[in-house]
């Protein structure tokens, strides 16, 4: 058995710090990314025992594949035939945990936890999507800047992984200082009114609607955010850029592109990718030509749109889903991340948009002298595995389920609901959640609070990142009662969907 990677040497950490970001980001060689896949396979296929034994369950020889067509055959991993099939250390380089220094968490479909074992040693590729943000939007290696984490703060991921790659930032150079209130509002607006003046601008990194609940909270209060020169990160949902212009408003942006940027990660691979000044004009281009959009995406809804470096997270499609490959404390390699998106070459959305007439930067909103980087799209809609996403937490059906499922809850309901997202006219999002009664049974107006009590009850019960990350005062669900059948949430005859996106 090999020997787990040694702790994180000072050479990988100065060549970071020292390297700048232009570097970091250079062109590569034509099949460079597939080549560095290959390589991770042949690492994996000796060093990580659950890998080998994967492998062998599959009849798969590993010195048959050889080439990036042989790695496109290989079988995709996921949470039920890898992660939860293997023990944690066994999926780690050298079957030991010994080569990770840190831990995240995230829930479940019940509730059971998954682990991830990270490392600051794979942070440090992470870290380099902070720094497209930090550097390219918003100018903070000219700046001071006070980054404010509104994430929760603990065993969660977004949180102390987003903490840890801005004190990277700061150790690189950038004037930098770093404020960890997490989602706790009184403590963020003691931070804003101590610190904030003595800074050029102040980033808010947080989920997008618990952000916006931030800026509202704020101003009601008497913060001027305007003062402050804020910008926003978010991750975790997609949002319109109905909601990005709203939010803008409220900090008063005159550069929507380069005034927020969204993050796309997950527990399991850290940060894939980033809204970049350029994929923000594209989407905000886009959504004023809903025929471009659902030409170019295949839909009539907007999804997420960022830039990503294949040599650090390589990306795949599998049947309209995102497969992804890249090197971490337990290395994935064609893992199934069940987010519903696709893949767009650099060149190739440019043919795309000069086809509708854009031929410039300027056109797109953005100035003449930005340049963009030559880096590949992804495009996420969202989970394709009928969760749903509300403040950066997944809520699944089963946990709904589990509400309806109480006696006294029973006698009204059939069990059948449909979960999603909403937003209100002021643009808050709200957990609604219509509910199928029983044939006879009419809808009473107590029913209402009795089963959003129930539900909300079980969430915070089963769901931790429910728990942690939504505030208080939006967790309680919205519930709309329905006739037995009703058509447009329950028709007859066709497979039930408990989700919609």
């Amino acid at each position: 058995m090999s020997n787990p990677p040694p702790p994180p040497s000072d050479d990988r950490f100065n060549h970071f710090i020292t390297t700048p970001l232009d570097t970091l980001l250079a062109g590569q060689q034509p099949g460079q990314a597939e080549r560095k896949c290959l390589d991770l396979f042949r690492r994996c296929a000796v060093e990580v025992p659950a890998y080998r034994q994967f492998l062998a369950a599959h009849h798969i020889n590993p010195a048959g594949i050889g080439s990036y067509p042989a790695f496109q055959a290989l079988p995709l991993m996921d949470k039920s035939n890898y992660m939860q099939a293997y023990p944690l250390p066994e999926r780690c380089f050298g079957g030991s945990l010994k080569g990770a220094d840190r831990i995240a968490v995230s829930s479940g479909s019940t509730g059971r936890p998954t682990f991830w074992p990270r490392s600051a040693t794979y942070e440090l590729d992470v870290a380099v999507r902070f720094e497209q943000v930090f550097h390219d939007s918003f100018r903070a290696h000219e700046r001071s800047t006070l980054a404010i984490v509104c994430f929760a703060l603990g065993n969660w991921v977004g949180g102390l992984f987003t903490t840890s790659c801005c004190w990277h930032l700061a150790r690189k150079g950038y004037p930098l200082l770093v404020a960890t209130p997490g989602n706790n509002k009184a403590e963020i607006f003691r931070v804003v009114r101590e610190l904030s003046p003595h800074f050029e601008q102040t980033v808010l990194l947080g989920y997008p609607p618990f952000v916006k609940d931030v800026l509202d909270a704020g101003s009601a209060e008497g913060i001027d955010w305007r003062a402050y020169h804020p910008k926003l990160v978010f991750a975790g949902e997609v949002f319109s850029e109905e909601w990005r212009s709203l939010v803008g408003q409220r900090i008063g942006s005159e550069s929507p592109c380069s005034d927020s940027a969204s993050l796309y990660g997950t527990a399991d691979g850290g940060v894939l990718g980033n809204e970049t000044p350029l994929s923000i004009a594209i989407r905000r281009w886009l959504s004023t030509r809903p025929e471009a959009a659902r030409e170019l995406f295949g839909e009539s809804r907007l999804p997420t749109l960022v830039q990503y470096d294949p040599s650090s997270r390589f990306f795949e499609v599998h049947e309209g889903t995102l497969v992804v490959s890249g090197e971490n404390s337990v290395p994935l390699l064609r893992y199934h991340i069940a987010d519903k998106g696709g893949l767009l070459g650099y060149d190739g959305l440019w043919a795309f948009l000069r086809a509708y007439g854009v031929h410039s930067l300027g056109e797109l909103g953005l100035n003449g002298d930005f340049q963009p980087r030559n880096l590949p799209f992804v495009y996420v809609f969202g989970r394709a595995d009928f969760t749903v996403s509300y403040y950066g937490a997944n809520i699944y059906p089963e946990n709904v389920t589990v509400g309806l499922e109480q006696p006294d809850i029973l006698a009204w309901v059939t069990g059948k609901f449909v979960l999603e997202t909403a937003e209100s006219d002021a643009g808050d999002k709200y957990l609604h959640i219509a509910v199928e009664l029983l044939p006879e049974i009419i809808p009473d107006e107590a029913m209402k609070p009795a089963i959003a009590a129930s539900i909300r009850k079980q969430l915070l019960r089963l769901n931790s990142e429910f728990a942690n990350y939504t505030p208080v005062e939006r967790q309680m669900p919205q519930i709309t009662l329905h006739p037995f059948a009703d058509p447009g949430y329950f028709p007859v005859g066709v497979k039930h969907r408990y989700t919609r996106g």
